[in-house]
């Protein structure tokens, strides 16, 4: 801990000091709602609230140029003052006659000019007493999670706030984020944009943008232009330099990071529209007649890979990441790389050649990350990846051009066991297991013809007809400890997780359901975790709270499918089984 955040702590226990009298169990009955929960928040009795003034303002206890945390400012002032959330089961408080009206929240900010990079501190403290509001951070991020909670601390027309609330608040995890595919539909950036606002509003951090894949090449790059034109699905479907930055912007006016991803080598056959010979395998069928999966072309339509024995590949490829890089300024650059398939490459004159001289497609692939990674490393940042560069059976690379102190591995298979694979092995972890995390599971295949679905006795119901099915429920994903299994040390290597929608059966009009509330439920377990003070996990708890969650969002304009009748929630308890915890 730093000095200036040891001083920060000693100003809230002052502040705190008077007024910790409400037990954790009490705590826990009290009906007032943040989500995500904070580590510690109390509401002294007799939990009373006050009105809003309607000259209520949001001021900042020193000058700063932080027009980020400006934008939030604005934001969260206007949302608090129009809001009017009227709760499910309104709170059992208390209104004041005779306390004057909220006038104010001051902020103090400590370091406002912090970046908004991995690890940067996003605790605060937030003190509402019946006189006066202060939140304290030590960074601009900081106080716009404390906006939010603030936020939510208010309710009802006119506006009224919670008093005598006291929080301390900072995540478990720095990474906590959304991957969304607008390669297999596009999606218009309105739809990012009140992604990115949903996620700010859960305490997410990180949009990772999964921009291309074989299916289209959606983004506008000045080097190489020719992608978007000729592998975007259309000339209304991409998204121009001025769009990029509209979307970096907006995230970092809402407190979230913008990573990209081109994928490559694999699943790049849009790229074969513009370039054709550095691409291996495009537009061929996936799966050729007749044969095993261990000879497909691809793991699903369409096919393409780059091929990393052409030295144009990487003339192509590096404007592609100097661009990228210039577009999206965040330190992490993700370079995809799963999902190489051997059947692709084997169809290359080239590459079997090269495998007839004593080559294997695993030193192919070697030689892409060696002409690739050094350059991403040189553009100051730090490379993402796949687990599959590294984990895969058929094709990997040795962990020794892999340094552990500039790559991370992103994991989506095999669940706990190749979390512990990564970290075990030395390398940083972001979790996306596909049995937890995969939004897009649960709805079928998109493949059409498929005799798997003609089942009269009802066999496939137990996975829909997903590779990765079932449906990921909200619980599923809440009960999720992305760090089982690990011992302490291997613990330190996970930077946290990403719940992912690949959109193969997604477009704008499901985007919203599709996402929320689940994710909201990854929100809260990586942002004060999953379990109560007594280490049970508090899934049974949280179903009331996230049904009141769910349905502030759609006030807010994200639709966000219900998860109970709101019957259970007018009836507590009537709703639960006679197996929870």
């Amino acid at each position: 801990m730093t000095l200036l955040q040891s001083t920060l702590l000693l100003l809230l226990l002052l502040v705190l000091l008077p007024y910790q009298t409400v037990t954790a169990a009490e705590s826990e009955s009290i009906v007032i709602n943040v989500w995500p929960k904070p580590i510690n928040l109390t509401w002294t009795p007799p939990h009373k609230a006050t009105l809003l003034s309607p000259t209520f303002t949001i001021t900042t206890t020193s000058h700063h140029h932080n027009k980020h945390l400006y934008a939030a400012i604005t934001r969260y002032l206007r949302l608090i003052k129009t809001e009017h959330h009227l709760p499910l089961v309104s709170p059992p408080v208390n209104i004041s006659t005779n306390l004057p009206p909220l006038h104010s929240l001051t902020i103090t900010v400590a370091d406002p000019d912090a970046p908004l990079h991995h690890g940067v501190d996003e605790s605060y403290t937030l003190s509402v007493t019946a006189t006066s509001a202060t939140l304290i951070s030590v960074t601009a991020w900081g106080a716009m999670r404390g906006l939010e909670t603030f936020s939510q601390l208010a309710w009802g027309k006119p506006t009224r706030v919670a008093v005598g609330v006291y929080v301390w608040d900072a995540p478990l995890f720095g990474h906590r984020g959304v991957m969304l595919d607008t390669a297999r539909n596009y999606y218009p950036v309105k739809d990012l944009l009140r992604t990115v606002k949903a996620m700010s509003m859960n305490k997410l951090n990180v949009f990772h943008w999964h921009v291309t894949d074989s299916q289209s090449f959606p983004i506008v790059l000045p080097s190489e232009p020719a992608l978007a034109d000729k592998g975007a699905y259309g000339p209304d479907m991409v998204y121009s330099p001025e769009d990029v930055k509209i979307v970096v912007e907006f995230g970092l006016d809402h407190g979230v990071r913008v990573i990209p991803e081109i994928d490559s080598p694999g699943h790049a056959g849009s790229w074969a529209t513009a370039y054709p010979d550095i691409v291996t395998c495009a537009n061929m069928f996936w799966w050729p007649a007749e044969s095993e999966w261990s000879d497909r072309l691809a793991s699903e339509p369409g096919t393409g890979q780059l091929n990393p024995l052409n030295p144009k590949t990487y003339q192509v490829l590096k404007n592609v990441i100097r661009d990228m890089t210039t577009l999206f300024p965040d330190p992490f650059y993700h370079s995809g790389a799963d999902e190489v398939v051997p059947g692709c490459w084997k169809t290359d004159p080239t590459i079997q050649k090269y495998l007839s001289n004593g080559g294997t497609l695993s030193q192919v692939l070697e030689v892409f990350v060696n002409n690739t990674l050094p350059f991403i490393l040189s553009l100051n940042r730090t490379a993402v990846y796949w687990e599959d560069v590294l984990l895969d059976d058929t094709i990997h690379v040795p962990s020794t051009i892999l340094p552990k102190e500039h790559v991370i591995l992103q994991t989506w298979n095999n669940g706990h066991n190749n979390t512990k694979r990564i970290v075990s092995s030395g390398y940083r972890a972001i979790v996306s297991s596909a049995d937890f995390y995969y939004l897009d599971c649960g709805h079928g295949d998109f493949v059409g013809n498929n005799s798997a679905y003609d089942q009269q006795n009802g066999d496939d119901t137990g996975n829909g007809g997903s590779w990765c099915g079932p449906f990921k429920t909200w619980q599923t994903i809440y009960n999720y400890d992305i760090r089982y299994g690990l011992n302490e040390e291997e613990s330190k290597l996970v930077l946290g997780g990403e719940v992912a929608l690949w959109s193969e059966q997604a477009d704008p009009t499901v985007l919203d359901a599709r996402i929320w509330p689940r994710t909201s439920a990854m929100a809260e377990s990586l942002w004060s975790g999953n379990r109560d003070e007594t280490g049970m996990k508090r899934y049974a708890e949280a179903t009331d709270r996230l049904n009141e969650w769910r349905s502030r969002m759609v006030r807010r304009g994200i639709g966000a499918e219900p998860i109970q009748p709101l019957w259970c929630v007018r009836n507590p308890g009537m709703c639960n089984t006679v197996h929870a915890s």
